[in-house]
């Protein structure tokens, strides 16, 4: 079931009418049942690999807590548990065919390739969810003293299950925890959330996938100025897309009095790879810091051993977006890069480039590495960069551009995204909150004007969200 489809607008209102009907203790089995409805509509056989996962990791914990001697033994069966669910469902086809095309260049032969399985729903992130509490408890940072539903429950909220925020447990629980009162939900903040995220998700990045689509997929009928500013115009399709999703799910949320933590600051304004790394997709970003990256020893080791810590973490951060060498380059590129700004900050600590030059930059080299990100393989993610890097081919022209849509499209689009950018710019620097008079007047006019906007510039076709694949 996806936020933008119209089964889901019959969906909330029956659980949101439910919750608030129930008695408070049965509140949280109304949530949970919901919760798995929601998610059996992707597939019904994963809703059964939902709950396996989650009850075994419970017991885990369970386990942990009780048994001392063994805990580690019970922390390594949870991993196994969960990582061995992402290699046979995510990366089964991509290390068999790997291997296979090692095979075919060694020996000349013509071994057959393997169909990529279906990923479920969400998978990467509600793993990552239940992990994190199993790593917490064997830290000894929280009691395993939830009930088994309570439990379930956190790790398949549905707003955010699907594709995020990845949320603590010391945020989320308590919160599932506590009695809650129809009179306490913020309505306001419900209805600027998911109004901000169905602009972003249908009028921004849906209509730019008409674009952005055709040209990856046919990389070879464009030059290198139209592939780059295809990569430009992906990555404000991918930050609408996801951080749509997430204004989306946090809005939902608190139609239960229920509140995610920040999980997008203003990413694209940032001046530095290190900055955008603190107000990129926040929750994904922090649990690789908190699980993966002091798990390899952080800064508590040598210098040289500090610098392959941070690599690995954004190679291995590529490839859990995704099974494919193209995901593995751009982590890399990233890694190396956030090196070199570590080094260079270390090196010369008093020097602070203008700020416009930092804009220009990341926003410049996160085009060049999202187009990794992208791109359907690794050959035509050469031919791209091939075409983008080579004088020879470069033209400033985007005729090719005409022969995908009409000039109208294109106009829009320039408007719709200068109303993200203002607005973003608003948020950053507060252009317009520092006027209350104005401020107060104007709000409550441009989200009306949103909404008639989604309904006339909207695409309603349903069209998944990018992370969900992840």
């Amino acid at each position: 079931m996806l936020f933008n489809s119209l089964i889901f607008t019959l969906f909330l209102p029956i659980v949101f009418i439910g919750y608030w009907l129930s008695p408070i203790r049965f509140r949280n089995y109304w949530l949970l049942l919901a919760s798995y409805y929601f998610y059996f509509s992707y597939n019904p056989y994963f809703l059964l690999l939902l709950i396996g996962t989650s009850v075994f990791d419970f017991w885990c914990a369970k386990q942990i807590e009780s048994k001392t001697h063994y805990k580690k033994s019970f922390l390594a069966l949870s991993l196994i548990s969960n990582l061995g669910v992402l290699v046979v469902f995510k990366y089964s086809a991509f290390l068999f065919n790997s291997g296979v095309a090692i095979l075919n260049n060694v020996n000349n032969a013509n071994y057959a390739l393997m169909e990529n399985l279906i990923i479920p729903a969400g998978l990467s992130f509600y793993t990552f969810q239940s992990i994190s509490y199993v790593v917490d408890v064997y830290r000894g940072k929280y009691k395993p003293n939830d009930t088994l539903s309570d439990f379930l429950l956190f790790v398949s909220f549905f707003p955010h299950m699907v594709a995020g925020p990845i949320v603590r447990y010391n945020n989320l629980m308590p919160q599932l925890k506590s009695i809650s009162y129809f009179k306490n939900i913020n309505w306001g903040a419900f209805a600027q959330l998911v109004t901000w995220g169905y602009f972003k998700k249908l009028v921004i990045a849906d209509n730019l996938n008409s674009v952005v689509s055709p040209v990856f997929d046919n990389v070879n009928n464009f030059h290198g100025f139209e592939l780059l500013l295809a990569g430009f115009l992906f990555v404000i399709q991918v930050y609408c897309d996801f951080s749509g999703y997430s204004d989306i799910a946090t809005g939902i949320a608190k139609l239960f009095n229920i509140n995610f933590s920040l999980n997008w600051r203003r990413p694209l304004l940032s001046k530095t790879l290190t900055e955008f790394w603190q107000r990129n997709h926040i929750s994904i970003t922090t649990w690789f810091r908190d699980y993966l990256y002091i798990g390899l020893g952080g800064n508590r080791v040598n210098y040289s051993r500090w610098l392959l810590n941070i690599f690995l973490v954004f190679v291995i951060s590529g490839l859990w977006h995704g099974a494919n060498s193209t995901f593995l380059v751009w982590g890399a590129m990233h890694g190396l890069v956030f090196i070199l700004e570590s080094v260079l900050r270390k090196k010369f600590p008093n020097i602070v480039p203008p700020k416009l030059i930092g804009h220009i930059y990341l926003l410049l080299f996160h085009t060049i590495s999202l187009i990794a990100f992208r791109a359907n393989t690794i050959s035509d993610l050469g031919f791209i960069y091939h075409r983008i890097f080579s004088l020879e081919t470069f033209t400033f022209s985007l005729s090719n551009y005409t022969l995908l849509q009409d000039r109208f499209y294109y106009l829009l689009m320039v408007f719709f995204i200068l109303v993200l950018v203002l607005k973003e710019l608003n948020e950053e620097y507060a252009l317009v909150n520092k006027r209350p008079a104005l401020y107060n007047l104007l709000k409550p006019v441009f989200y009306i004007l949103l909404v008639i906007t989604i309904f006339i510039f909207g695409d309603f076709n349903a069209n998944t969200f990018i992370y969900f694949q992840f």
